[in-house]
């Protein structure tokens, strides 16, 4: 039998809980079911990233060539090389 999942006053409250107990002891993993949650953003971070002026306008070049924001072809840049580093 599973125990039961405590109330939590807040949401630090609940990961101070997760961080020190199994959850499998809580929730029948061999139950669960993906879930897809197509509408959430995910959390964004501004940073101050410098580069050479030279690369910036390459990084322009190609992505007015993709049609795409020079930030946004950079982030998936950076997104495609961290999916193989991490491989």
């Amino acid at each position: 039998m599973k125990k039961k999942i405590p109330k939590f006053d807040n949401e630090a409250a609940e990961q101070a809980f997760w961080e020190s107990h199994d959850s499998a002891e809580y929730l029948d993993w061999g139950a669960a079911q993906r879930a897809r949650f197509p509408n959430l953003k995910p959390s964004l971070r501004t940073i101050s990233l410098r580069l050479p002026a030279s690369m910036i306008e390459d990084l322009k070049m190609l992505a007015n060539k993709r049609d795409v924001p020079y930030q946004s072809l950079l982030k998936i840049f950076l997104a495609e090389r961290i999916a193989q580093e991490t491989k």
